[in-house]
């Protein structure tokens, strides 16, 4: 039976449900192989002088964005050489003791490769790619150090997928990777999908527009609120369903306040909604697009990061600049105009959804490169 390492930072939770996700449906998509989980930090805990150093490195590189809060110690503690080294010595420890086969691993913030044993990376990201999404300042990256081992990951690898476009372009134009060792393979749903399109939302019946995110402003919260004003002008009967968070929305009519919700919970959100907007201004990859694709819903969104993979101009949304409250609102209003439109918008977003975003269907992709 052949072995498979699968190197993760964290068990899941507290690491995002993509891991647990991608794990189970490699394991459905490989039924004759061992697939082994290795959580890199537990295993630093267990090592309290390398622990205790990777702080201390790290305090000493990062001093001045630690002291002004422009970094957490956590973030930082990950992102130095000295700590690369040690997982790698560790992976390579593991990968010998325990006689895998290949390795696999989840992000590019570590290198669990092992010379002479394949090797392959998942990420929804570049450290690089960082700037694109409006974090262009010095002070958003971490030292060139770091950003050397990062180059070192995709070297090593056999194949890096990745969950979209704009990161395999990241890939071959920053990172200088050869295009046949990038695969954008995508990603699915974290969430409960409806089990057949019966099942999907009809949205232009619906004139509540849902809003999902835990940061309202850098997912362009106060952009869509602005925005919703002037829709309430031409649909005086819309509304802003908001869930994630718990802003101040001025006494806007028509807003709904969800607060924090479990994630078990959001699919009766999207059944309730007619179209979703996030006009987030920086997005590495936006999982509850995903999500409400999945929901038949129309999406209008912004132009950054992976969103412009999921949503096609005039085939299932519209795309804005950040910021753009004008013609956030003119997207809104046209989908609101036209019942048939929206249900079209809805259609499409399924069947993209289905066609990309589906966990078994990433795997299969995978599974191409994986097995010789």
């Amino acid at each position: 039976m052949r072995k498979i390492g699968f190197f993760t930072l964290t068990p899941s939770p507290p690491a995002p449900q993509a891991n647990a996700r991608t794990l189970a449906a490699l394991r459905r998509a490989l039924p004759d192989s061992e697939i082994e989980v290795i959580e890199i930090i537990p295993r630093l805990r267990q090592a309290p002088v390398s622990f205790g150093t990777a702080a201390v490195v790290a305090t000493v590189t990062y001093a001045p964005d630690l002291l002004y809060g422009r970094k957490s110690l956590k973030h930082a503690a990950i992102r130095t050489p000295y700590l690369f080294r040690w997982i790698k010595r560790m992976a390579a420890r593991v990968a010998h003791e325990r006689g895998f086969d290949a390795t696999f691993q989840m992000q590019s913030l570590f290198d669990a490769s092992v010379t002479g044993i394949p090797h392959y990376v998942y990420t929804d990201h570049t450290h690089l790619e960082n700037r694109r999404y409006g974090a262009a300042d010095e002070a958003a990256l971490y030292s060139a150090a770091w950003m050397a081992c990062e180059r070192e990951i995709y070297t090593r690898a056999e194949t890096v997928f990745v969950r979209s476009s704009n990161v395999a372009r990241s890939l071959i134009d920053e990172y200088s990777c050869p295009p046949d060792r990038v695969l954008c393979v995508y990603a699915g749903s974290n969430a409960q999908v409806p089990a057949a399109p019966a099942k999907v939302t009809a949205p232009g019946q619906c004139k509540t527009i849902l809003f999902a995110g835990i940061d309202w402003e850098r997912k362009g919260g106060p952009v869509l609120l602005e925005a919703f004003e002037r829709v309430l002008e031409r649909h005086p009967e819309a509304r802003l369903r908001i869930v994630g968070c718990n802003p101040e929305t001025k006494h806007i009519a028509n807003c709904d306040i969800v607060g924090r919700v479990p994630l078990d919970e959001m699919p009766r959100h999207f059944a309730e909604s007619g179209i979703f907007c996030l006009p987030t201004h920086r997005e590495p990859f936006g999982v509850v697009f995903v999500e409400a694709m999945w929901h038949g819903l129309p999406v209008v969104a912004t132009r950054v990061g992976a969103i412009p993979d999921m949503v096609v101009e005039e085939v299932n949304g519209a795309l804005i600049t950040p910021g753009d409250v004008t013609a956030l609102a003119d997207r809104l209003c046209a989908i609101l105009d036209n019942p048939a439109l929206a249900a079209r918008y809805g259609a499409a977003s399924r069947l993209i959804a289905e066609d990309r975003y589906d966990w078994d269907q990433v795997a299969r992709r995978m599974v191409e490169r994986l097995v010789p």
